[in-house]
């Protein structure tokens, strides 16, 4: 395919802003931040887990949304009939109203025996991520319309900050929720929360301004060139580096739940809390990049970010293999830096897609990537637990190491985050900083702005 030519053509000295009612995007993602992380974080695996789930069903649980998105390759077709805003709210709705039955989930025990309950819970489970993974194709082109290019970077990072903001926050009620001795209404109640900050989140969702689709009247009636698509070359690299981003980093969330809940010993509440701060480390990316991401590129962002990955890695791997104790702050800090992290590949991941992606197209180009990346990330999760499982009670020791089911699980992980971080140096990103530039901004340059702020002035 031809080089892709801009939307925005811009004088360096021109003041580019946010569109008027950009900030409803920011509130819609603060309260579905507040719905989605009890429905698909740490609580729901938490309740599965009460009901007896294998590590091959909880790896069901967390690929199940992911791997639904891969039915945005026959929606693509339908949103510029229907408009973004008219069918990310259709679906976001539908959503809503499967958290609501979900929450009722937790009181059929009467009626229900826990091998029952987990059934039920996967079919309403399968319904909330179809109609999510459906609806989720028409945002990307939405927010890649709606924000000038120069500012996508900056809108990605303000967006990463508020969602992990937010995210804390109900991690926070779901430990004091689910504090001492948990029972099914404790469950029940925080679903129901879930399912009232979805409905919330539907009040910012119909004030995010709306933007026409472009017009691809040759999409109407010829055969989608799917294959082209994905062969166009700066594209095909992010999608080689994204699957094995998504390889590497599905599962890590649930099965470090897992292996703190079983391993580690410690109780649900304990676990959210500890788990909080992945948030607090997500949100420290507002400080990490700033407004930077513009101008450093993603690229150097993504190495970066994979070589970190392998050592929080050989931590979890350290503690999973009884070099070391599990000890609080030990999993504290390999808790931040693993939101940090995530945060920063998410936002590079996606500006990079921002960036080039054709304005032609450029529904089915973001189905392509959402479907590539997730399917991989919902598959990820499965094959871990099938692993886990696999391995089951074996504990054997060599090397000092007690290599069972967690601590082979991490250093596999980290294998792929070795391809992961190769695959970055193909990227195309012809704009992009160094790497050397990219440390000294976040390890020099950052940090004298941060305390130059605190200093006190005359």
């Amino acid at each position: 395919m031809n080089q892709p030519h801009s939307e925005f053509d811009l004088s360096p000295d021109q003041k580019v802003h946010f569109p008027p009612g950009l900030n409803n995007a920011f509130l819609f993602a603060t309260f579905n931040a507040l719905s989605y992380q009890v429905i698909l974080a740490g609580p729901m695996i938490l309740y599965a887990k009460s009901l007896g789930a294998s590590a091959t069903v909880l790896g069901i649980i967390a690929g199940m949304m992911p791997l639904l998105v891969i039915f945005q390759i026959p929606a693509a077709s339908h949103i510029n009939r229907i408009g973004y805003q008219r069918f990310v709210l259709a679906g976001w709705s539908t959503r809503v109203m499967f958290i609501f039955l979900i929450a009722l989930v937790p009181l059929t025990g009467g009626l229900l025996d826990p091998r029952n309950r987990l059934a039920l819970l996967l079919v309403l489970l399968f319904g909330f991520n179809l109609s999510r993974g459906i609806s989720s194709c028409a945002w990307l082109p939405w927010i890649t319309a709606l924000v000038p290019a120069t500012l996508r970077g900056k809108y990605l990072v303000r967006d990463a900050a508020v969602q992990n903001v937010a995210s804390f926050v109900a991690f926070l009620v779901a430990a004091g929720t689910l504090a001492g001795p948990t029972y099914p209404w404790q469950f029940a109640m925080l679903f129901a929360f879930s399912g009232a900050m979805g409905a919330i989140s539907l009040v910012f969702l119909k004030r995010i301004p709306d933007v026409e689709p472009p017009e691809e009247p040759h999409l109407s009636t010829a055969r989608v060139p799917w294959l082209e698509m994905a062969r166009y070359a700066p594209f095909r690299k992010l999608l080689h580096t994204v699957v094995a981003w998504s390889v590497a980093y599905g599962g890590i969330s649930a099965f470090t739940v897992a292996f703190l809940k079983g391993q580690g010993g410690m109780s649900e509440g304990k676990i959210l809390l500890v788990s909080s701060a992945a948030f607090i480390g997500g949100w420290s990316s507002l400080w990490f990049l700033g407004s930077q991401l513009d101008r450093l590129g993603s690229k150097p962002v993504l190495s970066f970010a994979s070589a970190a990955w392998i050592a929080v890695l050989a931590g979890w791997f350290a503690l999973s293999g009884r070099l070391f104790p599990t000890a609080l702050t030990g999993v504290l800090a390999l808790q931040l830096f693993m939101g940090l992290l995530a945060a920063l590949v998410s936002m590079a991941n996606t500006r990079l897609a921002m960036s080039i992606i054709p304005v032609m197209g450029r529904n089915h180009f973001f189905a392509i990537y959402s479907v590539v990346s997730n399917v991989a990330l919902g598959l990820a999760p499965i094959g871990w637990g099938l692993l886990i499982d696999a391995v089951g009670n074996r504990a054997p020791v060599w090397l000092g190491v007690e290599w069972n089911r967690y601590s082979i699980f991490f250093v596999a992980a980290a294998a792929v985050f070795a391809v992961t971080l190769a695959s970055t140096r193909k990227l195309d990103e012809p704009q992009a900083a160094s790497l050397e530039e990219l440390l000294r901004e976040i390890l020099i340059q950052s940090p004298q702005r941060f305390w130059l702020r605190l200093w006190p002035r005359g």
